[in-house]
């Protein structure tokens, strides 16, 4: 094809694109739209809803010709991604007009993975993919429209770019990875691809490769340098070299006075040194700024949202919340902020609607579902009259207890036999920077709570008790700081063990310090430190914190009682569920030392274990047991101990 022939076909199918663009009855696509629901088949018959796959986070649908190859090339550039790096969330369909006699040779020829659907309604014409090809359309959640991308050559390069950018939203940061990778395989001068490298490396902790990664973005001229720079001050943040963070901010905030992000981390590094006002004027500098990538920009929004928050602004607070979802559909942290800023109100209805739209953008996520079922027991709670009244006069005993410093529960006639392990809680300290997402704390203790109270070793309070009695004591932060406080509220609750501590928000995650004080003693047992980092399980954290807190209790608090019938190989004991012992639980029964005077002095030898007996049925007051070896015969009244010899 001559030079005419070719101007005269670019210029009939760009004239041909406007017209069908701008004709009346065909809109616009454009992002943040609802992608117009469609129904096709695929060659199988088998049928494809689009309104079917609206909860899928990402979702792309690839309209092309299977007789172009140019057209192709983005759909196999994801067929190739989709066999590399397998994501059960991304799914693509491909969409063609083509005659289905020659979509099944394609189908056939290239072994695609991704269902190709035979357009026999017109959706082509419905997402204006009749004339320019390939027509793409990246879907988020709720089949918004993230990105509407056309045309062949350089658009599957900003497709896969964009896609790259939207995984790095996701936290899907292997195939945000992989992505990039692949972009600057094709075009090695793309910046794109490797500032989302740059930054995948970083939310996954990984600051080496992530420092490595920018600078070599620094070392080109013009905008490389600038993001280069501007990843680099990020870097040195969360590795805690504030002073060369901030001077690298600088340095950008001058090149590029129109850059965002330098602003949200001078905001964040100000913030953690406790000075809350400069902080927020680098958060409004950031949000009023253009340029940023628009994960960027989300952040920049959410953390002047939690400053309005913290200052009692929940309407302006959710209103950027809001904003910073907008631009970044998987930005969860803000959409579960939104619902903390309504629980503030004590509108929990709001609260669930927030926390169920967090769930639809990551439905495996432990923050919203963890506040998702705490909304839901405070919405059932004010509409059991009866519970409420129950809770309402508890919560007033207390109050009035704890001001008369009248110790809950009876005095103790039997000092051997172990009680109920009763935990609680109390209000944990929040310092150092100002974390993305609210609730740390709330989600923390609810999944200790939850999982503390399934090994029945312990029973924790109810957290709606103890926030309804602070509340009725009205103690806030500063008074809880005091250890003596908390020790009377653990008294008070009959609580044998308080947990308190504190959080440090540290820009590569957030530090734990949480202390078990013995409220009869004042004597601390454990004190555990832990670190939650950046891309770390949560779920894995707490788990693992739950077996020290239990491993802490079993060893310094081991099970005592007595026996209460021996009938042959059959225990009777005098524990039950009630305190803490569930089937398997191993005893060794005890036979005290006869004293010895010494000079004047009674030494008292420790008791000797005579026998071995292993739980085998549980009720809640008793247990019965088997013996497992015995030296001596077991009587009634032997004393029984929980055996240490066999805590993993």
């Amino acid at each position: 094809m001559n030079f005419f022939s070719k101007f005269v076909a670019v210029t009939l199918t760009g004239l041909a694109a406007l017209i069908l663009v701008t004709s009346p009855g065909y809109g616009q696509i454009n992002s943040g739209d609802t992608a117009p629901v469609f129904s096709l088949e695929g060659v199988d018959g088998k049928g494809h809803n689009l309104s079917s796959i609206k909860a899928k986070p990402m979702s792309i649908l690839y309209f092309f010709d299977v007789e172009s190859r140019p057209s192709q090339e983005g759909l196999f550039s994801l067929d190739q991604l989709a066999k590399q790096y397998k994501d059960p969330q991304l799914l693509v369909w491909g969409i063609t007009q083509s005659p289905k006699k020659k979509v099944t040779a394609f189908i056939a020829r290239t072994q695609t993975r991704f269902p190709i659907l035979l357009d026999t309604s017109n959706v082509s014409e419905l997402y204006q993919a009749q004339i320019i090809l390939p027509t793409i359309c990246i879907l988020g959640p709720e089949l918004k429209v993230l990105d509407f991308i056309q045309g062949g050559g350089k658009s599957s390069e900003i497709m896969l770019s964009r896609l790259a950018e939207r995984n790095l939203q996701r936290k899907e940061f292997g195939m945000a990875r992989a992505i990039g990778a692949q972009v600057e395989k094709e075009n090695p001068q793309n910046l794109d691809a490797k500032v989302v490298k740059g930054y995948a490396a970083l939310k996954e902790g990984n600051l080496e490769e992530a420092e490595i990664t920018f600078k070599k973005i620094s070392q080109k001229k013009g905008q490389g340098e600038i993001l280069g720079k501007e990843g680099l001050t990020a870097v040195y943040a969360q590795k805690g070299q504030a002073e060369k963070a901030l001077h690298l901010a600088k340095e950008v905030e001058k090149q590029a006075p129109d850059r965002a992000y330098v602003h949200v981390v001078q905001g964040d590094l100000l913030y953690s040194k406790n000075k809350k006002k400069e902080a927020k004027a680098q958060y409004q500098k950031a949000v009023e700024k253009r340029s940023a990538k628009s994960f960027q920009k989300a952040v920049a929004l959410n953390k002047l949202g939690r400053i309005q928050a913290s200052e009692g602004k929940y309407q302006k607070a959710r209103e950027l919340f809001d904003k910073a979802v907008e631009i970044d559909p998987y930005y969860i942290e803000a959409t579960s902020n939104k619902g903390i800023s309504y629980e503030k109100e004590d509108n929990w209805d709001k609260a669930l609607d927030s926390y169920r739209q967090a769930l639809i953008i990551d439905k495996n996520d432990t923050f919203a579902a963890v506040l998702s079922k705490r909304a839901q027991e405070r919405l059932l709670l004010q509409n059991d009259a009866d519970q409420k009244k129950r809770i309402d006069k508890l919560v007033k005993e207390l109050a009035e207890r704890f001001r008369r410093q009248k110790k809950a529960g009876l005095k103790v006639e039997d000092p051997w036999t172990s009680r109920p392990m009763i935990m609680t809680f109390v209000d944990f300290q929040e310092k150092g920077g100002l974390a993305e997402r609210d609730g740390f704390k709330t989600v923390l203790i609810a999944q200790l709570l939850d999982r503390i109270n399934s090994t029945g070793r312990a029973q924790v309070v109810e957290r709606v008790v103890v926030e309804r009695l602070l509340e009725e004591l009205n103690l806030g932060s500063s008074e809880l700081a005091d250890p003596e406080t908390s020790l009377r509220l653990g008294k008070v609750l009959a609580a044998k063990i308080i947990g308190t501590g504190t959080f440090y928000h540290l820009p590569a995650g957030t530090l734990l310090n949480l202390r078990l004080i013995d409220t009869e003693t004042s004597a601390i047992p454990k004190v555990v430190t832990r670190r939650f980092s950046l891309g770390a399980s949560l779920d894995e954290e707490i788990y693992n914190l739950n077996r020290e807190i239990i491993k802490t209790i079993i060893l310094k608090y081991p099970l005592r009682g007595y026996v209460v019938q021996a009938s042959g190989d059959k225990i009777m004991i005098n524990l039950g569920s009630k305190q803490g012992v569930v089937l398997g639980t191993r005893f060794d029964v005890l036979q005290d030392q006869e004293p010895i005077n010494y000079k004047g002095k009674i030494l008292q030898g420790s008791p000797k274990s005579i026998a071995q007996i292993e739980v085998n049925q549980v009720e809640p007051d008793f247990c019965y047991a088997r013996v497992l070896k015995r030296e001596q015969e077991i009587h009634q009244d032997d004393k029984i101990q929980e055996k240490m010899a066999d805590l993993k």
